[in-house]
């Protein structure tokens, strides 16, 4: 399946009508969440790099307008207008790692509006699902307060992209290493894990399969000691840790039940042992909440593994998706928007800007106004003419990215349960022009044109 066909078939009919009603001039949409899921103080913007690389690709070749022709159940000649369209517009965005909030575009683009109809389904995808997972990921890194996490979350992701987001996305906010090989490989994170207790299970005893694990193994190992009876398993694991000298950079693993009492059990254990290097690793779904509890109570949990970071897994139960939207704001020069019943679907008017201050005090602005004093001008142009205009993000610039921001967040809004995220403030020039459009709109509705 061609990437470009996987889109909502209504941007495929917007298209083909804009083409042939010749409406080809600029247009900007912008994409944000229109309020932040419960529990969320902020987001971190995330999914800009692939989006890149899929903008890159864009091109409707032969065999895609044949897959919409027959979804559309039309002859393919009817549909040949969309031949050999590519993205060759403008894109201007936050940069990945950095923090977001309700109502702040993640990204804008400016092209013929057919183009950039057509990329909206696969922009809100990849943008709304991993700012999802990252944000889910921070905020382990929060409720962990300074102990490494390890993302293990490739066999309960929703596939092994998806696992392949998460274990990059894990990274930028902080997280130590993965279990997943390919993406530990792809972007040089430090590859994690031990054994199954299927491992155990397959031999006679699990003191025997902690000494073949280990004689495989010359390196530190982490023994899982809850296959059968957690601290009779533990008692086992120190005896051979012991009987080896093998104590710096080894670990027993918790995979579930009262997690604070087995590792008050287990480190008194190992300190009776002399292993008083031998670190307590816990896992079994927890989330930043069950990490956050864990770490208030004082248990002597050395490294939490989280299994399921995919946001469309068990990772982000909690807010599994975000209220995001791709709405038009300009068209040939003529600032538009949407009027609702309510004021929860109105949009503002025109391209945008966000400019921050000190404690994520921001300013959603006009794109072309100056910045207030203080402040910076976070949406960046990535793409011009439908080129990248920079080389490819790091990994690390990224994560520089998140520090200095989550450095900047206010206390509030970084706690776990119940977190108060900062509003934006709108400058006078974009509230100004909002009222002026809606104004106008309003007119045309009363009057009927």
């Amino acid at each position: 399946m061609s990437q470009v066909t996987a889109t909502d078939l209504r941007e495929v009919t917007m298209a083909l009508s804009y083409l042939r009603e010749d409406m080809r001039a600029p247009a900007t949409f912008s994409l944000f969440v229109r309020d932040l899921p419960p529990g969320r103080g902020f987001l971190v913007a995330a999914g800009l790099e692939p989006a890149l690389d899929h903008l890159s690709r864009f091109r409707l070749g032969r065999s895609d307008v044949q897959e919409f022709a027959q979804a559309l159940r039309r002859p393919a000649e009817e549909l040949e207008p969309l031949h050999g369209l590519s993205f060759d517009g403008q894109v201007r965005a936050v940069p990945e790692g950095r923090l977001v909030l309700a109502g702040e575009p993640l990204l804008e683009v400016t092209a013929p509006l057919p183009q950039a109809q057509l990329v909206a389904t696969s922009l809100l995808s990849l943008l709304c699902h991993q700012t999802a997972v990252a944000t889910k990921a921070a905020r382990c890194v929060l409720a962990a307060r300074g102990r490494p996490l390890l993302d293990l979350s490739l066999r309960r992701s929703q596939g092994p992209a998806a696992a392949l987001h998460a274990a990059r996305l894990c990274a930028v906010v902080g997280f130590a290493g993965t279990g997943d090989i390919a993406a530990a490989n792809r972007y040089g994170i430090p590859a994690a894990g031990g054994m199954a207790h299927a491992y155990v299970q397959s031999f006679p005893s699990e003191e025997d399969a902690f000494r073949a694990y280990a004689r495989a193994h010359p390196g530190p190992v982490t023994f899982p000691v809850d296959t059968y009876e957690t601290d009779r398993g533990v008692a086992t694991a120190a005896r051979v840790l012991g009987d080896l000298g093998r104590g710096p950079g080894c670990a027993i693993r918790l995979g579930g039940g009262d997690l604070d009492a087995l590792a008050h059990r287990a480190r008194a254990t190992l300190d009776a042992a002399g292993l008083r290097d031998v670190r307590i690793v816990a896992g079994g779904g927890l989330d930043e909440y069950a990490v956050a509890a864990l770490v208030r109570d004082g248990a002597p949990i050395d490294v939490f593994t989280m299994d399921a970071m995919d946001a469309n897994a068990g990772g982000a139960a909690d807010a599994p998706y975000l209220d995001a939207t791709y709405e038009l704001v300009e068209y040939d020069g003529r600032p538009v928007m949407r009027l609702s019943s309510t004021t929860v679907k109105a949009t503002a008017p025109a391209p945008k800007q966000i400019f921050r201050g000190p404690d994520l005090r921001d300013v959603i602005g006009l794109a072309n106004e100056e910045p207030p004093e203080g402040t910076e001008p976070l949406l960046r142009t990535m793409m011009r003419g439908g080129l990248r205009t920079e080389p490819p993000d790091t990994l690390d610039a990224a994560r520089a990215r998140f520090e200095a921001d989550l450095a900047e967040l206010p206390q509030s809004a970084r706690r776990v349960e119940d977190p108060v995220a900062p509003v934006p403030a709108v400058s006078t020039r974009l509230a100004a022009l909002t009222t002026i459009v809606r104004h106008r709109l309003q007119a045309r509705t009363m009057s009927g044109t």
